[in-house]
């Protein structure tokens, strides 16, 4: 299971079968401040004040920093986005590099003030950890979706599990939106 460009890779190596399914697909990236957004933070045009800092991927996750970047291009334009970007907190102490794992971390200890990343993610965090963390939407963010597909290994060390594969694609539909994914058409 993984977005398109792994499982592209994986299919170029000769791992998977030609044919991946979508499964799910998220509502685009959001926000992740303080428990009582101490610094006011209500959307994307807050983040261009001075003196904010948002956590940066690390560059081993090339394909998930283009995808904020292409939608924060989309939704501030590009001089947006280079001013987000700017203020970028590239390492904090024990990391060599971040990851959308280190982002509840990072504001958890005030290495930065505000987290982007996938709106479910968020959603999580908040949801666990309800006494420090809010999740603030960012407004025509559901334009950016990511969406997530299973794709089948070429000669599987065990027997195929069909069984296993129409019972989760069976329930998919009906349980990741309540974790906060977007509903799947039929089409996608």
């Amino acid at each position: 299971m993984g977005g398109p460009a792994p499982l592209r890779e994986l299919r170029k190596l000769g791992v998977l079968e030609p044919q991946a399914r979508y499964f799910s697909k998220n509502r685009g990236r959001a926000l992740l401040v303080r428990k009582g957004n101490p610094i006011g933070i209500h959307g994307l045009t807050d983040l261009a004040r001075n003196g904010l800092a948002s956590p940066r991927l690390t560059r081993s996750r090339q394909e998930a920093r283009a995808g904020n970047r292409a939608a924060i291009e989309g939704l501030l334009g590009k001089a947006g986005a280079d001013a987000f970007y700017a203020k970028e907190v590239e390492h904090f102490p024990g990391r060599l590099g971040i990851t959308h794992r280190d982002v509840p971390e990072m504001i958890a200890r005030g290495y930065a003030d505000v987290g982007l990343t996938q709106y479910h993610l968020i959603s999580y965090w908040t949801r666990t950890f309800p006494n420090h963390f809010e999740l603030v939407p960012i407004a025509g963010a559901e334009r950016f979706p990511v969406k997530i597909a299973f794709g089948r290994i070429v000669d599987p060390p065990r027997p195929r599990l069909s069984s296993v594969e129409d019972f989760f694609f069976s329930r998919a539909r009906d349980v990741y939106p309540r974790y906060d994914f977007a509903h799947m058409t039929d089409k996608e």
